[in-house]
């Protein structure tokens, strides 16, 4: 069953991504790393994929498959990983971040695209294949917590560097659904970034994902200061990751009955609603509603631009397109936002969800523009 391959692929992944976003810089931590020293480590970590997705999904456009490609880059990453145990100081560490992630982080977008290759060629419903990733990430994420309570903090690197050979097993495992090669005297990321459609939506959707710059990196500091405990607050988070879930379960109908553009814009007018009300009031009422949001904000934006990748891009450039999409969305949009609110927290403290809410707003025009030129253009024809 594809479908079912597809699905494990997702768990194992987030199931990592669920490790390492919470845990990771705790291990770096006893390891001896100072706070500015993890924070570049996180930063390079994120940069790299800007420099070597594009690059990889190249590779991939021109063989046309997506599969094997996925093996090589996700065994070497769990072998690199496995370096992690012997480097010693910052430098050494650097290094093997810059090599585990170049190619672990690269297996996402090609995943991405095949199975929009799966959904075009043999009906997936990508939405309920996306959502095994979501539960993953919230098993790993607060199973590992609770395990970690009296426990030494190798126990992170054990469960990271397990998902990580769980991910190449999976890979080993995955349809092989192909695309057209692209043609080898051309860059296959030229007719992707010069179609102005497809930059419109880079944009709006990039600006409604980078409006939950401020919610990931002080939204636990925010409840803290609001007085609410640290048990509560990992329910808030939860809650989005929950309603993520629930969305992506839907994601067929959602599809039909909205297409992806609208998801797109749906998902931006929530943000603008999401991150307005929550600089306004900590009420627990008003949490529960706009976490309960992260449905749309992250979810319909995320389901609206795979589709909409598959759609308007020619499946010989679908690897091209979605690095960029990764490259752009969660690397550039994303790091710069979470540069900015940084800075805006400590300028506005709550007040810097405003600021989310403008950045919400700008990417649902882009979205409605975008609507606005196809209608016009479907009326002419």
């Amino acid at each position: 069953m594809p479908a079912l391959r597809l699905s494990i692929y997702y768990a194992a992944y987030f199931g990592g991504v669920g490790i390492l976003l919470p845990f990771w810089p705790v291990w770096l931590s006893e390891r001896g790393l100072s706070a500015s020293e993890i924070g570049f480590l996180i930063a390079a970590a994120t940069g790299i994929r800007v420099l070597t997705n594009p690059i990889i999904a190249q590779v991939a456009d021109r063989g046309g498959e997506r599969n094997r490609l996925m093996w090589w880059l996700s065994g070497l990453a769990a072998a690199a990983f496995a370096f992690f145990r012997f480097a010693d100081g910052f430098w050494a560490i650097l290094i093997v971040t810059l090599v585990y992630f170049s190619l672990w982080s690269a297996t996402q977008p090609l995943a991405e695209s095949l199975t929009m290759l799966g959904v075009n060629q043999a009906k997936l419903d990508y939405g309920r294949i996306r959502l095994w990733g979501s539960i993953a990430f919230i098993a790993t994420s607060t199973s590992l917590g609770w395990l970690l309570t009296g426990r030494d903090a190798d126990l992170i690197f054990s469960a990271a560097l397990l998902a990580a050979l769980v991910t190449f097993l999976a890979c080993l495992s995955l349809p092989n659904y192909k695309a057209p090669k692209s043609e080898p005297r051309r860059l296959a990321l030229w007719p992707v970034i010069r179609n102005r459609r497809f930059m419109v939506f880079l944009l709006s959707a990039g600006l409604i994902q980078a409006s939950h710059a401020v919610l990931y990196g002080f939204g636990t500091i925010h409840w803290r200061q609001a007085g609410y405990a640290d048990g509560v607050i990992g329910l808030f988070w939860a809650e989005g990751v929950v309603a993520e879930i629930i969305l992506f379960a839907l994601g067929a109908y959602l599809l039909r009955r909205f297409g992806a553009v609208r998801l797109i814009l749906l998902g931006g007018i929530c943000g603008t609603i999401r991150w307005g009300f929550t600089g306004i009031t900590d009420d627990l009422v008003f949490i529960i509603i706009l976490q309960g949001l992260h449905a749309f904000t992250f979810g319909a934006t995320h389901l609206g631009a795979m589709h909409f990748i598959s759609q308007t891009i020619e499946p010989r450039y679908s690897a091209s397109a979605q690095s960029i999409y990764s490259a752009a969305v969660a690397g550039l949009a994303m790091g710069f936002a979470a540069f900015f609110s940084g800075m805006l927290y400590d300028l506005l403290g709550g007040r810097a969800y405003f600021a989310m809410s403008a950045v919400a707003a700008a990417g649902s025009l882009l979205a409605a523009v975008l609507i606005l030129v196809d209608r016009n253009r479907n009326s002419n024809l």
